[in-house]
């Protein structure tokens, strides 16, 4: 189907547009708010800065579709193929794309505030800067996606998968990730205050200059963890792995360690609370005294 005739059919009142084959076609700027473009075929079309608020391309396919700066608010996208499709800038406040293609896709900057995210693949995806407040991130494929500077606060990540993404200077205050995997994972300068990280894998993670303010990590393990100028005021490290972890510089004001493994840890420079530093010196055995 033309464009052409598409906006005339739509302008004339009709909306029930499924299975239609859009692809390649140049819709930039058009206002389809409310179109049912369900099982669509819309693959490299352009679709920017298009009005598509409340509709419904649940099932379509937008490979490769040009969708930056559209406004997609409360759209239904669920089971719809989004595969290297740009979307930078897109407004997906509300919308729902259960079990949606994202792999490779361009979001940065995009708006996905209380999104509904469930089980969507974002594999290789860039979301940096992204607005990801509330959303249900519940069993996603977050496998290398680029989310430094993203906004996660509330947002669900409960079963996520989390290997190599980049949450450099992302904001996660308040996030659970109780009992993520994210070794090795770059979460330098991020923002994890009154975080949940309790029984999560951090070897080897990043959290260089990280906020960590009031958060949770029990039992957690920070085998060869960068920590290097975190801030872990009244942080709960009890039972914590930090062997061979780097400290250097890091604020542990008020921090409680019970019964954390400390051994070839370095505290170089660090803030820790006398009681704590009494302790190192009790039960330090090739860790560097505070």
């Amino acid at each position: 189907m033309e464009a052409r005739e598409l906006l005339k059919r739509y302008q004339s009142g009709e909306r029930n547009f499924a299975g239609v084959d859009l692809s390649g076609v140049n819709l930039k700027a058009v206002n389809l708010e409310g179109i049912n473009l369900v099982g669509a075929n819309l693959r490299g079309s352009d679709l920017s800065r298009a009005i598509l608020t409340k509709a419904d391309l649940s099932g379509a396919s937008l490979n490769w579709a040009n969708l930056s700066f559209v406004k997609m608010g409360e759209a239904k996208l669920a089971d719809a193929d989004l595969t290297k499709a740009v979307l930078s800038g897109a407004f997906l406040v509300k919308a729902k794309l259960p079990r949606a293609k994202l792999s490779g896709a361009n979001l940065t900057a995009a708006n996905l505030r209380g999104a509904n995210l469930w089980g969507v693949n974002l594999c290789g995806a860039n979301l940096q800067g992204a607005n990801l407040r509330n959303a249900k991130l519940t069993g996603a494929n977050l496998n290398w996606t680029n989310l430094s500077g993203a906004r996660l606060s509330g947002a669900m990540l409960y079963g996520a998968l989390l290997s190599g993404v980049n949450l450099r200077k992302a904001f996660l205050n308040g996030v659970d990730l109780n009992g993520s995997d994210l070794n090795g994972i770059n979460l330098s300068e991020a923002k994890l205050n009154s975080a949940n990280l309790e029984g999560s894998n951090l070897i080897a993670a990043n959290l260089s200059w990280a906020q960590l303010r009031w958060a949770s990590l029990q039992g957690a393990d920070l085998s060869s963890a960068k920590l290097i100028g975190a801030s872990l005021y009244q942080a709960n490290l009890n039972w914590a792995r930090l062997y061979r972890a780097n400290l250097r510089e890091a604020d542990l004001s008020e921090a409680t360690l019970i019964g954390a493994s400390i051994e070839g840890a370095e505290f170089d420079g660090a803030k820790v609370p006398e009681l704590t530093r009494r302790y190192f010196y009790l039960t330090l055995d090739g860790a560097r005294k505070a």
